[in-house]
């Protein structure tokens, strides 16, 4: 391979490989919207591992321990779980079928229910949110000392009193 041509193979190489890493503001950004504005910890605890702290907040999944991929968790986060507790943060979910195809007369009739989230989430922030779970939470095994700091970004006094 000729050098200018290994030297543009590079660049799109690093090119690619930094447009995957997620970006430290964009995780910054997705934790917040996960412990405040989405206030998810309140069912899924502040380590996605269903360990809550409130206990009249529903038990969340152990998102620790989920298999769901991008397009699940976005679809899950914008549309709920229909006759369980977990909520439809999309404004608009079931205003005009973009979720499962039903609307919310649909849902009624079938008895299913929805509980209304703390807040509302712009598709932006579900991406974020997506983003922050699938680089901190989903997939990554119970939580310990490493995992921990990896999920604030830095050791911090909450780490301690895990294990190794």
């Amino acid at each position: 391979m000729k050098p200018a041509v290994a030297f543009i193979a590079a660049l799109a190489l690093a090119a690619a490989a930094r447009a995957q890493a997620p970006d430290a503001g964009d995780l910054a950004e997705g934790m917040r919207l996960y412990l405040q504005k989405g206030n998810c910890q309140a069912c899924h605890g502040w380590a996605g591992d269903g360990r809550k702290t409130d206990s009249q907040m529903p038990d969340g999944a152990n998102l620790r321990e989920s298999k769901l991929e991008r397009e699940g968790l976005v679809l899950t986060i914008k549309c709920g779980r229909p006759g369980r507790s977990m909520p439809a943060f999309d404004k608009f979910a079931y205003s005009d079928g973009r979720c499962y195809g039903m609307k919310a007369d649909e849902l009624k009739s079938r008895g299913l229910s929805l509980p209304d989230p703390p807040g509302t989430l712009q598709p932006r922030e579900i991406d974020l949110l997506v983003g922050f779970l699938l680089a901190r939470v989903v997939g990554k095994g119970a939580m310990d000392r490493a995992r921990c700091a990896d999920y604030w970004g830095s050791k911090v006094e909450a780490c301690n009193e895990l294990s190794k």
